[in-house]
């Protein structure tokens, strides 16, 4: 498991959106994360991986930017964005099983057109009476 070294991310505290009154507007609960991706001492094929990721929270420069504003308390803010990030990094550092290519058994291709033919039947029989 890689995990992420909190010296390499960057925390901003900001001001959080949303309902809590007055308080909202005085008080910086919610945090921005910045991590470079580049710069990061991860190795180099999850780096290759996550910024092969199509996510809109990656820039073009490579550098992953969350917000996070659950709570009211900026530290645990912090714990958030920086679980969130690990979740990022864990889901690309599992590579996807292979597919191998198989053919549809005897039976079930039988039983394709099994139910083909019985639709087909169940479909002439909706034409018009001809008396």
């Amino acid at each position: 498991m890689n995990i992420i070294d909190p010296n390499e991310v960057e925390f901003s505290a900001i001001r959080a959106q949303g309902p809590g009154g007055q308080n909202v507007n005085k008080v910086s609960n919610a945090v921005h994360v910045r991590f470079d991706i580049a710069a990061s001492s991860l190795p180099d094929h999850i780096k290759e991986r996550l910024l092969a990721l199509r996510d809109s929270r990656i820039t073009r420069e490579g550098v992953i930017v969350m917000k996070a504003q659950q709570s009211r308390s900026l530290g645990a803010n912090k714990q958030d964005a920086l679980r969130r990030l690990q979740e990022m990094v864990d889901s690309v550092a599992v590579l996807p099983a292979v597919r191998r290519a198989t053919k549809p058994t005897l039976s079930s291709q039988r039983r394709r057109l099994e139910g083909k033919t019985r639709d087909s039947e169940r479909k002439q029989l909706r034409g018009k009476v001809i008396l």
